[in-house]
């Protein structure tokens, strides 16, 4: 079975001249060799498409793959994650991970909060501040949490977000209306331990892999943001959760993966409000997965889940989703 990855690499858009901040999602080398090494080591054939870009040229002049393993994220606009899906459902070609319906869903917070609270899925109240005429208009109670509602990584966001007062309400949803070009959601801030869990496989045959909380340093603001994700050897720690704690995560978890129709595998963030209950916070469907540095794969690691074994749980269940077996990567 031929592979094809498709992706978006940092250095490229670097070299463009594109900053850190607006790259922090885009892959480095030693993930896209980290995949294609598990995929080749798992008897597959890899083929490197590279970004969207490369993929609509090499369509066009009919180039074809078995699959395609699709890690881009996409660029400009809000449906940036489903471009690469949807070019390829427009050629019938198959991939591993969710579809375009899927990632322009989830990529904006406010859109997929609306859909798990109908859902019946515990989350914090929010609103979305579009303009800046929206600023008078919340009813929420302080302290608050304020991000762009489009982005990943914890790009904006930082120690600035918990917001305590109206004056810093307004101050920062400006700031980042203006930065982001794009609204912001706001939510009433949780106080207690934040988790992300891992999820592999469809429908009833999507399994929790692992859960861990996430412990912040001591000296580090207690916000899971683009800094400390960027710099998380010396700042975070990961720790396996309890029995108890597990099944709670799960049961959430795994309604939100039904609910935003999420394949193959991706990670889903909660929090503790401040009487110790459960909220969700995000879905990653299309979740980082660097070896050394993604959340997936290091809570993966944790539940004695290896990478290699990781990359090929997920081939298993896209391939078992797609052709319907759990083989099909003869050479």
């Amino acid at each position: 079975m031929k592979i094809g990855i498709t992706y978006d690499l940092r250095s490229e858009y670097l070299k463009m001249g594109y900053s850190e901040e607006e790259t922090a999602e885009f892959d480095k080398e030693d993930t896209i060799e980290a995949i294609d090494r598990a995929l080749q080591n798992a008897g597959y054939r890899t083929d490197r498409i590279g970004h969207s870009r490369n993929l609509m040229k090499r369509l066009l002049i009919g180039d074809k793959w078995d699959l395609i393993f699709n890690i881009c994220e996409g660029f400009f606009g809000d449906g940036r994650e489903s471009l690469v899906p949807a070019l390829l459902d427009s050629f019938r070609i198959p991939y591993v991970f969710s579809g375009p319906a899927t990632l322009a869903v989830t990529l904006n917070k406010y859109m997929t909060k609306r859909l798990v609270r109908d859902a019946g899925v515990p989350t914090p109240d929010f609103v979305l501040i579009q303009s800046e005429e929206d600023l008078s208009n919340h009813k929420l109670a302080f302290p608050l949490f304020a991000k762009p509602v489009s982005e990943g990584t914890g790009k904006g966001i930082d120690h600035h977000s918990v917001i305590y007062s109206e004056q810093q309400f307004r101050e920062v949803c400006r700031q980042l209306l203006n930065k982001f070009n794009q609204p912001v959601l706001v939510e009433e801030f949780l106080p207690g331990r934040e988790f992300t869990i891992g999820v592999i496989g469809n429908g009833r045959k999507a399994q929790v892999i692992g859960a861990v909380e996430v412990i912040f340093n001591d000296k580090e603001s207690k916000i899971y943001s683009y800094e400390n994700k960027e710099n998380w050897v010396d700042r975070i720690k990961y720790r396996k959760v309890s029995v108890s704690t597990m099944k709670a995560c799960e049961s959430i978890a795994l309604k939100v993966w039904e609910v935003t129709g999420a394949l193959d595998a991706g990670r889903i963030d909660l929090k503790e409000d401040k009487h110790g209950k459960l909220q969700f916070i995000e879905i990653n469907p299309l979740a980082g997965i660097n070896p050394h540095h993604s959340d997936l794969p290091i809570l993966a690691g944790l539940y004695d889940l290896n990478y290699q074994e990781l990359i090929e749980r997920i081939m298993k269940a896209a391939i078992n989703r797609i052709f319907g077996n759990e083989g099909g990567h003869s050479t």
